[in-house]
């Protein structure tokens, strides 16, 4: 099997992590999840992703972590941001697993951390918006599932800004 490794012409070493991410979309089986081929090895089955990027060769590589580590020749961080990953994967599914309870005028609403999340819908629209504590999400979603996700990701992104 002809792979990168075995073309002389492909840097082996000194590529940058560019970074890393996960293909499998929310909600998605494992049966329906189309998994990315390494492009550096030709493994098949690739979740998670890595961007590599190499200053004498012209593209961009995705390829799996064993590959990437290797590359970079860091045995840290690619693991590191895949792990990242798989954990945020795990907590949108608990997410929303969570029991959410009802106000009375009928909107969703949780605390997390002293913080209140609600899914309501907008009069107007007829469409589900969320809040998080003090701040009004703008997006609209046709389905709560959807509300539930956006605050979701709101919450990370406040978490990443050391906002909560």
């Amino acid at each position: 099997m002809n792979t990168y490794w075995n073309i002389p012409e492909i840097p082996h070493k000194g590529w940058n992590l560019e970074y890393v991410y996960d293909i499998r979309e929310e909600g998605e089986s494992v049966d329906e999840t189309d998994y990315e081929t390494c492009m550096m090895c030709n493994n098949e089955r690739i979740r998670f992703v890595h961007v590599v990027s190499h200053k004498a060769f012209s593209q961009e590589l995705k390829v799996g972590c064993v590959c990437a580590e290797k590359m970079t020749s860091d045995y840290v961080n690619p693991k590191k941001q895949e792990q990242r990953l798989r954990h945020k994967a795990q907590r949108r599914i608990n997410w929303l697993r969570k029991e959410w309870k009802a106000s009375k005028n009928g909107n969703l609403f949780v605390k997390v951390k002293d913080h209140l999340v609600v899914i309501f819908r907008d009069k107007r629209t007829k469409k589900f918006r969320c809040k998080i504590g003090e701040f009004y999400g703008k997006k609209q979603f046709e389905t709560i599932k959807l509300a539930k996700l956006a605050a979701f990701e709101g919450i990370e992104y406040f978490k990443k800004k050391d906002m909560w």
